[in-house]
């Protein structure tokens, strides 16, 4: 028999948690960067400090969750991850030298990382007790990005870049909070992958190809994504303004992913994977154009049918191309590439191209590397048609 929604506390409480982790990411993703600049930071150094973050994550993710498999036990490992990035940002409101703050950023991301993976894997679990779907949960993240991304906006307008630390302990607090009054999630052992399967399925001409314009594309959004709210700074936008710019984006993915989840399956992957990568083009195009904050506002609407369309569609297009039994491995390399890797270099290289070229040069990068991706979406679509890699791989 299952639960009226009244006596589901463990759905609410995660829902809640989140809500409140996203915070977290608005706060990091967005403000952070605000934060470098005002202790005094340059460009290229605030590229590295968001770089070491993706390699961070590499490592830290295999360790979690090799942990949780081990102990059998989410919630307790979570615990731990939010416990780890209090102290960290208790530390970093201390430290001020570039040597010192690198330092200690780095063991941040190595608590930071892992929750959400973690978080999305007992969001499946909880929608599956409840013969809910797992976007009913997960849409409260998207969410409270976009309010978060607000509120911390405003919230800085009146106490300065300088608080930014302070918010994130805030935050961070209520995170912890709803961690203990989660409903701990089992994880369950998968057979171990051996690596002449993961060669086998690299060498595939359809998975290298995928890989390819999709690394294009995650290195043109990470750029975007890293020096966003310095581009907004340095165009004379408030923090109030920089908030709305973030809740915009974060709010018009919603529907796109409600509306592709129903109505996706009607179209083909790649088609919608080119048309993603082309608007991602004409989004740069126009930010690099952009000579007012408000320019930059209307852009951050195509947020919706770039990211927002490119996400879900990837997602789908990688259980076409990859065998069942090896899914787990095609994904875990989709987020290496899409996240780690591109964020890796964006950061590096983004720091010291957009202080030594300037911000129209800097998205016109990032546009070049958009509009490959979207050759290489159409010419698979049109003129190369993709073959049957399932029977390829051994399905």
């Amino acid at each position: 028999m299952k639960l009226n929604a009244s006596f589901r506390p463990d759905q609410n409480w995660l829902r809640a948690f989140m809500f409140t982790i996203f915070g977290t990411t608005a706060l990091v993703i967005s403000y952070f960067p605000l934060y470098f600049k005002e202790i005094g930071f340059s460009s290229t150094q605030i590229g590295y400090l968001y770089a070491i973050g993706p390699l961070i994550s590499i490592f830290s993710n295999m360790i979690w969750s090799y942990t949780s498999d081990k102990y059998r036990t989410i919630k307790r490992i979570m615990n731990v991850l939010i416990i780890g990035q209090l102290i960290a940002l208790l530390v970093l409101w201390q430290v001020s030298s570039f040597g010192f703050v690198m330092i200690i950023i780095s063991l941040f991301y190595f608590f930071y990382y892992p929750v959400y993976p973690l978080a999305d894997t007992m969001a499946i679990q909880t929608a599956q007790r409840y013969g809910r779907s797992f976007t009913v949960i997960r849409v409260f993240g998207s969410l409270g990005f976009a309010f978060f991304a607000l509120a911390i906006g405003y919230t800085i307008s009146y106490t300065g870049a300088a608080g930014t630390l302070a918010i994130g302990i805030g935050i961070g607090c209520c995170t912890l909070f709803c961690s203990f009054l989660l409903r701990d999630g089992v994880t369950t052992k998968s057979e171990p992958v051996e690596l002449a399967i993961l060669f086998k399925i690299l060498r595939s001409r359809e998975i290298l190809w995928f890989f390819g314009c999709s690394f294009c594309l995650a290195i043109a959004h990470r750029m975007n994504e890293a020096f966003l709210t310095l581009t907004l700074s340095d165009l004379g936008a408030t923090e109030g303004m920089i908030g709305w710019s973030l809740m915009i984006s974060a709010a018009s993915e919603i529907p796109i992913f409600f509306l592709l989840s129903k109505y996706g399956n009607n179209i083909k992957e790649l088609p919608l994977l080119a048309f993603a990568s082309l608007m991602f083009a004409i989004r740069f195009l126009l930010m690099s154009l952009a000579t007012d904050p408000v320019a930059v506002l209307a852009v951050q609407s195509l947020h919706s049918i770039t990211f927002g369309v490119f996400y879900v569609t990837a997602v789908r297009y990688i259980t076409q191309i990859i065998p069942p039994q090896y899914r787990a491995s095609g994904m875990a390399l989709f987020i290496i590439f899409w996240s780690s890797a591109s964020g890796l270099v964006s950061g590096v290289f983004g720091g010291m191209l957009y202080e030594a070229a300037g911000r129209p040069f800097f998205y016109m990068i990032a546009l070049l590397l958009a509009f490959l991706a979207f050759l290489g979406f159409l010419y698979r679509h049109l003129w190369d048609k993709p073959e049957n890699y399932s029977n390829s791989l051994g399905a």
